[in-house]
């Protein structure tokens, strides 16, 4: 039996499996299971309310055949006998039913209704379709015209009145093979979609295996070569770091000619131990550095490598991902450097400043010396602060809390505690500030940023000179500049000149003090209001920085 019976449409509720999963022993006791049990119901009502028909011999036959056909389901061995054997059944229940219906006609009309049950096991077996649907007509015409005939009743009312009963069954057995043929077909629709989509699936692994490698391994620069060594891939990304590594007087370098330098960034890296070479030799690694180029173009990469294999698992080739690194690396190196300056010469003294303006303050000061005092632990305050917003700055974090400000009287303030150091630098400082300019701000913060700005103006005029700071309103927006007429940056320093740790060449030469976090961490107050910094440098002449942030 290849599909399930009417009854038992794909899977009922009862059914742990589909139908088809069974055994074929089990199959036929479970088609021949709803005309038994409908057997035991009718066997039932007639000994509850027609006690006499237990006693005729042909009901007692009709029952004894039931149990007999139910046993055979279960004790013959169907799958060792042709397959099409178990249809013996139902042709035999035909009888059985028959034989039933003359037996307790007296007293139940409707036996012969039993007979739905093995014409729908008939049409929905699938097998000899033609045959099924004259024997869903004609067995149950038989069930009633041979007993008729036997009797000799041969009227015409007698063998017409009962036409409907076969007419009904074959309505049924044609319903239930149409069904069935329709089952059938999409069965077998369904599975050469399925054929189709293994294919497909095949098809789409093999490209999975590729894609899988690459994403694997992928940030920047990516590389894939087959087991010979020749670039199969290559991302626009991967052709700028290629070109990079390019001598200037070579159009198509090889492996060799290519500079790639190790940690020193200076000694050329071993052929055999470059990263492509090494992918090649089907190695696998991961965060291998080597420097590419020359001179201040020269960029730190980090590169990771990882084999393909074919379907028989031979090496088929490797994906090697390139990485810029170049800041990070001066970053890190930048940071040991800090941190050890900063434990060492930073963190001590400014404990020990803190804690004497505390006793100071705790002694009740003169009027002419609280201010000094107030100042100094201000300032102290403030550093310990900017070590807490480069930890910060570092992990993304800045938290700023605005409230109504009054920016006009920071500016003043700032200007204020930065005059003992202008004056000792020669340098004339100014505020251009409305008498009072409220603003939606964290007011600490923005002094902070305001500190910075200004005490970089007087540090980087080192000649003396001019510093204006100048605040206006405008468009919904406060606007600070702060200007100087000091030492100024070239281009390029000003592109850098919001990079943590950065500090200009010209800096660098001199004894000016500094570590490079003070504009960082102002840019990062500003953009945590929503706001923009920017700077406007000229060698030589001065520097503008220019912030402003929503009202």
């Amino acid at each position: 039996m290849s599909e399930p019976v009417a009854w038992a449409s794909g899977r009922l509720r009862f059914f742990r499996r589909p139908f088809h999963e069974y055994r074929l022993t089990d199959r036929v006791v479970l088609s021949q299971m709803p005309l038994f049990v409908t057997t035991i119901f009718t066997t039932l009502l007639t000994w509850a309310f027609f006690p006499a028909t237990m006693e005729h011999p042909l009901f007692i036959a009709f029952l004894v055949s039931q149990l007999v056909l139910m046993a055979l389901c279960y004790l013959v061995p169907w799958d060792r006998l042709p397959y099409t054997s178990f249809l013996l059944i139902p042709l035999l229940d035909f009888v059985s039913i028959a034989v039933g219906r003359e037996g307790g006609q007296e007293s139940l009309t409707g036996i012969s209704l039993l007979a739905v049950f093995p014409v729908i096991w008939l049409c929905a077996s699938g097998y000899y379709p033609r045959t099924s649907l004259w024997l869903s007509f004609f067995a149950p015409l038989a069930i009633i015209w041979v007993p008729l005939l036997i009797r000799g009743d041969l009227s015409g009312p007698s063998l017409s009145k009962p036409l409907l009963l076969p007419v009904m069954l074959l309505g049924i057995g044609v319903s239930v093979s149409v069904l069935t043929l329709s089952m059938t077909r999409q069965q077998r629709a369904l599975e050469e979609k399925d054929e189709q989509l293994q294919a497909g699936l095949r098809r789409t692994r093999r490209h999975e295996a590729l894609l899988n490698t690459v994403l694997d391994t992928v940030h920047l620069g990516v590389l894939a070569v087959d087991a010979d060594g020749h670039d199969i891939l290559m991302n626009r990304k991967q052709r700028a770091n290629h070109e990079l590594a390019r001598p200037r007087d070579i159009e198509d370098p090889n492996e060799s000619q290519l500079l790639v330098f190790g940690p020193d960034r200076t000694t050329p890296v071993p052929v055999e131990e470059r990263p492509v070479r090494r992918a090649v030799l089907g190695e696998t690694f991961t965060d291998y550095l080597v420097w590419l180029g020359s001179g201040k173009e020269q960029r730190a990469i980090t590169t990771s490598a990882r084999a393909m294999k074919d379907a028989d698992g031979k090496f088929a080739g490797s994906v090697i991902v390139f990485g810029d690194v170049t800041d990070l690396v001066n970053a890190l190196a930048a940071k040991d450097e800090f941190v050890s300056s900063v434990s060492h010469e930073f963190r001590t003294p400014l404990t020990s400043i803190l804690g004497y303006v505390e006793i100071l303050l705790e002694d009740d000061p003169a009027d002419d010396q609280l201010g000094p005092l107030e100042i100094i632990r201000r300032n102290s305050e403030r550093l310990l602060t900017l070590v807490s917003d480069l930890l910060a700055s570092r992990n993304g974090q800045l938290i700023v809390s605005p409230h109504a400000v009054d920016v006009a009287e920071l500016v003043r303030a700032t200007v204020s505690a930065a005059r003992p150091k202008a004056d000792a630098s020669r340098v004339v400082l100014k505020a251009d500030t409305p008498a009072r300019l409220d603003a939606h701000v964290d007011g600490p913060r923005i002094s902070q940023v305001l500190d910075n700005l200004v005490s970089n103006a007087i540090k980087y005029s080192p000649d003396g000179g001019n510093v204006v700071v100048s605040l206006e309103q405008k468009d919904g927006h406060l606007t600070c500049r702060v200007s100087d007429t000091g030492m100024g940056m070239s281009a390029d320093d000003q592109a850098e000149v919001f990079a943590k740790f950065f500090r200009t060449s010209a800096v660098r030469r001199t004894a000016i003090p500094g570590v490079g976090l003070g504009l960082p961490i102002s840019k990062a107050i500003v953009e945590a209001h929503g706001g923009t910094i920017d700077v406007d440098s000229s060698l030589g002449k001065g520097t503008t920085f220019t912030f402003r942030v929503p009202v």
